[in-house]
């Protein structure tokens, strides 16, 4: 089979795509068959005749919304044959399920006023079965995939509306019992907010109890596979229920609006889970003042080996959470406390580090994760021998229970990874038209997370009230308490015991490990602006960049752990940022938490980093070439006279940045116009506001009031701004 391309086809309010798919034929006369050597029917190859036979296939790129609910009807017909999943998928991007189901429903189901000349060829019994057929088929398709949608209490609108239509078109159909059945579900079910199994109130706690430090030996009397083991039951719970429309980037990136503060609650959910987890290993680690060093040294080994058996689960969310948490600013200046972390101990951390590593736009996540999607177990691999052999051991005793496991991702991925795609694609092309080729990459997305969500089923665990209620019970440390703690913690550390002989030794060990060298330099303290420091896990996120763990997480849901890593830093240096509720990954947190301090490239959607929002020049007006660049614009290069950059507020929002696609066209007052508009501000300010890049600590670009940005800026550093009001 051969593929070739066959230009576009434009119509009244549709362009498509064509296809011309050549297929070989093998055909051969039965009669004397056997004569010539065949088997059967079939002939000897010398003897087949060889024929191609070529057939179109037409792919909807551009339309309205009216071509786009008809091509639901005819997509089989033109050999699109993943259209109405793909429509299903993100329609909710640029329609609501009322007008689809109005569209298909009223004006191509109505077979009395289809025949008047909306559907062709509908004056025949055949052709009514045939278009009654595929309606059928389309609803069967959207009740399967996306029932979520009818989901609207307490009147049930368009549950209602289409029962109505089954009634009148479809009698007595399976159909029409399946959606009574479903209406009564949603009736009977009481409308719970989504929100995991972690709760900041005491409201979910038994009669009696209140939130409290852990006690480091309640937290030592569980067994790690058995902490493991219950997180990833925890992440598994609320990944299954995650509503994948909710992370395509034109919706997640609305969740810092006033009005959506209860936008995609399945999202916020996970990323509550996520930040409760990285709170929990540092209020272990920290919360008793009483700790000694070594003791103090045993919880982050516990912790550590507890992130393994979450690899072993093939749980990445729960290990960037405590791998977050590990290099928070907080735990990671805990130097003293680190030299008395096991070697073997320190080799797995990095190991386990290094899955996250934000090198080539989280290159080595993405593959595992893809790697170990579908498969049965994980493919554990360590360079150190006798990690090598534990982890086979466990990996080997997992084999034996003969039960399959699932694969739960980091969310912020693929959150990142959609609202780039939102931030470089338009939503409308040339005409008005709904730009169907940014659908079609947005599902590639949305099917990773299907995929994944489907293998989260051959999971088999089993709750643990005792874990889960000491989970509930931990009081999180604010960042101001978890930085006070950390400075007591090495201050009390520096007065111990240890002769200068053993320091320098645990100190060389330390530093050879890390870098190979005699030296060891361990993190500048660096005291929050107004506040301390604390401590973040996983790459910053404003919406757009997989570097970034940004989930941005609003009020109870806001902390967010960005490491930021630099060469001279042994560790991977992390920040504790205000979690927002973007969606790039720079942790699971639910926002970007870049700053003006911080480096780190990548996000969750970088595929990697996080752009909060994601949206383009003229965004909802602009027009699209027919044939665009064949490399996205990114985050941190300029290519093909467009890049991708990030500006944050001066000011009380400076923890939080959106990012936006920039061309070599752009000036200074339509950029400051976007940025003011991302972060639902005032567009008509631009006058009052001036935009400046971060080159380094001490120093800035200011550019004049009409400068060209996209030539203007210098393009050695990250492509990090501040919009700022004018003196």
């Amino acid at each position: 089979t051969t593929f070739q391309d066959g230009g576009e086809e434009v119509e009244d309010g549709a362009v498509y795509n064509v296809t011309l798919k050549k297929v070989q034929i093998q055909q051969a006369a039965n009669k004397g068959a056997r004569w010539l050597g065949g088997e059967g029917d079939q002939l000897p190859p010398e003897h087949t005749v060889r024929q191609y036979e070529t057939s179109k296939i037409r792919a909807i790129k551009a339309g309205t919304l009216e071509k786009l609910v008809e091509n639901l009807l005819t997509a089989f017909g033109d050999a699109d044959f993943s259209y109405i999943s793909i429509f299903l998928a993100t329609y909710r991007a640029f329609a609501s399920p009322r007008a689809v189901l109005e569209l298909l429903l009223d004006r191509f189901g109505n077979l009395e006023t289809s025949s008047n000349g909306e559907v062709a060829n509908l004056n025949s019994l055949e052709s009514e079965m045939v278009l009654r057929a595929e309606i059928a088929s389309v609803l069967r398709a959207w009740l399967d995939q996306c029932s979520e949608d009818f989901r609207e209490p307490p009147d049930y609108m368009c549950l209602l509306k289409l029962l109505d239509y089954l009634k009148n078109n479809m009698p007595n159909s399976d159909m029409e019992s399946r959606v009574q059945n479903l209406l009564k579900q949603f009736q009977n079910q009481e409308v719970e907010a989504v929100d995991g199994f972690y709760s900041t109130s005491s409201s979910g706690l038994v009669d009696g109890e209140e939130l409290e430090i852990s006690n480091p030996e309640e937290f030592s009397s569980f067994q790690d596979h058995v902490v493991a083991e219950q997180l990833t039951y925890m992440d598994v719970m609320l990944f299954r229920r995650v509503v994948p429309y909710h992370c395509l980037g034109s919706i997640w990136s609305q969740r810092d609006k006033k009005e959506n503060k209860n936008l995609a609650p399945t999202i916020r959910a996970t990323i509550t889970q996520f930040n409760a987890v990285t709170k929990c290993v540092i209020s272990t680690i920290l919360g008793t003042r009483e700790l000694k060093i070594q003791q103090r040294a045993k919880i982050i080994e516990k912790w550590i080996n507890i992130a393994h058996e979450c690899r072993i689960l093939k749980n990445f969310s729960s290990l960037r959470a405590i791998i977050s948490a590990l290099q928070s600013n907080s735990i990671y200046r805990l130097k003293t406390t680190w030299m008395f972390v096991s070697k073997d101990v320190l080799l797995m951390y990095e190991e386990l580090s290094e899955i996250f590593s934000d090198h080539d736009n989280y290159l080595t996540s993405r593959e595992l994760l893809m790697k170990e999607a579908t498969s049965k177990f994980a493919n554990l691999d360590s360079s150190e021998k006798e990690n090598q052999k534990k982890s086979q051991k466990r990996l080997q005793l997992q084999k034996n229970k003969g039960v399959m496991q699932g694969t739960v991702p980091y969310l912020g991925t693929f959150l990142t990874d959609l609202i780039m795609l939102d931030t470089a694609l338009q939503d409308y092309v040339e005409g008005g038209l709904i730009n169907f080729e940014k659908r079609r990459r947005e599902f590639e997305v949305i099917a990773q997370i299907k995929l994944l969500q489907s293998s989260c089923n051959s999971y088999c665990l089993i709750p643990d009230q005792k874990f889960i209620q000491w989970f509930r019970r931990q009081r999180h440390l604010t960042e101001e308490e978890s930085y006070k703690l950390s400075r007591e913690a090495e201050a009390a550390a520096d007065t111990n015991i240890l002769s200068p002989k053993s320091q320098k030794s645990m100190v060389k060990r330390i530093s050879t490990l890390f870098l190979g060298t005699d030296v060891f330099t361990p993190p500048k303290e660096q005291p929050p602006k107004g506040s301390p420091v604390g401590g973040s896990s996983g790459e910053s996120t404003d919406s757009a960049s997989v570097s970034s763990c940004e989930f941005n997480h609003s009020e109870t849901e806001d902390v967010c752990v960005t490491p930021v890593s630099s060469p001279e830093d042994p560790l991977k240096k992390v920040q504790l940022r205000p979690l927002h509720a973007a969606g790039r990954p720079k942790t699971l947190a639910q926002g970007s938490c870049s700053d003006k301090g911080s480096s780190s490239k990548g996000s969750i959607f970088d595929p990697g980093s996080g752009s909060d929002s994601g949206s383009i020049p003229s965004r909802d007006s602009g027009s699209v070439p027919s044939s665009g660049p064949k490399v996205l614009p990114v985050y941190n290069r300029q290519s093909e006279g467009s890049c991708i950059i990030r500006v944050s507020m001066d000011g009380l929002q400076d923890s939080v940045y959106k990012s936006i696609l920039i061309t070599n066209q752009d000036r200074i007052p339509d950029v400051t116009q976007r940025a003011l508009l991302k972060h639902n501000l005032e567009p008509d300010a631009v006058e009052d506001y001036e935009l400046v890049q971060v080159i380094s600590e001490d120093k800035e670009l200011v550019f004049p009031r009409d400068a060209n940005v996209f030539y203007g800026m210098n393009s050695h550093v990250n492509f990090d701004f501040i919009l700022r009001k004018r003196a």
